[in-house]
């Protein structure tokens, strides 16, 4: 299982994300057994990426020092042959965004492209009605469109929703389960993003792992049901269950 890979092998995963999510994603990293670092300072950013396992990149709440940071970060990953998510909150929100996403994804090698469809539209072109940082409006064939992006990045995409959706370009699958509530709750797609990033530290077959990873994602959702504020907690005692092997 993905969850108790993690919580065996312990990764240092360097989080660039957003002052939203920070404390949920360090916390839930945390509850599986891995070792978060949110340093976006551009005077550390490529040496703290350097010593981590795993980078994650979400673009949640963007300024031009965490873009720069985000670029440091990344190229020194990739120096060190360290693993990269990218999670492009928002992207088709505003052209900040737009162009944020496609200079990470032309200057960097990215492991996994972590999105929802309006995101996916906005990264492929789509025609796509956006709402912020949510999902939005729209119709496009979720299936071809991230297997086209997936080729164009040579990368795994995933698209979480009702439906999941995860492709390297040819091989596709689909997770369904989970519980609605869990879109009331912030933070759950940045959280995923960072155990995506912590399933490829130690990885020796990413696709099928990170698809195990859905699975469980979903499951802990699924057993998390209750009032919104409880649901939270419920959630994060979940994926310690599955992580330590008590589900």
């Amino acid at each position: 299982m993905s969850l108790q890979a993690i919580h065996k092998n312990q990764p240092l995963v360097h989080c660039i994300t957003n002052y939203v999510v920070a404390n949920f994603t360090a916390n839930g990293l945390l509850a599986v057994g891995a070792s978060p670092v949110m340093a976006d300072a551009i005077e550390e950013a490529g040496e703290m990426a350097a010593q981590s396992n795993a980078l994650l990149l979400n673009m949640g709440t963007l300024n031009e020092r965490t873009v720069a940071s985000m670029k440091q970060a990344g190229l020194s990953a990739n120096k060190h042959q360290n693993p990269v998510v990218i999670d492009p909150v928002g992207v088709g929100a505003t052209k900040f965004r737009v162009e944020t996403a496609q200079q990470l994804l032309d200057l960097l090698k990215i492991d996994v492209i972590r999105c929802n469809i309006g995101e996916l539209a906005a990264l492929t072109g789509a025609n796509w009605a956006s709402k912020g940082v949510d999902s939005g409006k729209g119709e496009i064939d979720v299936e071809a469109t991230a297997k086209k992006l997936a080729n164009n990045y040579q990368c795994i995409v995933i698209v979480t929703g009702e439906q999941d959706v995860i492709t390297d370009g040819e091989r596709v699958e689909f997770v369904t389960g989970g519980h609605e509530k869990v879109t009331k709750m912030t933070g759950s797609g940045c959280l995923l993003s960072a155990f995506c990033a912590a399933v490829l530290a130690n990885s020796i077959e990413p696709f099928d792992e990170l698809l195990t990873l859905l699975n469980e994602y979903k499951q802990a959702s699924a057993n998390s049901v209750a009032a919104i504020g409880t649901f939270h907690t419920n959630f994060l005692n979940e994926l310690e269950n599955l992580a330590e092997g008590r589900q």
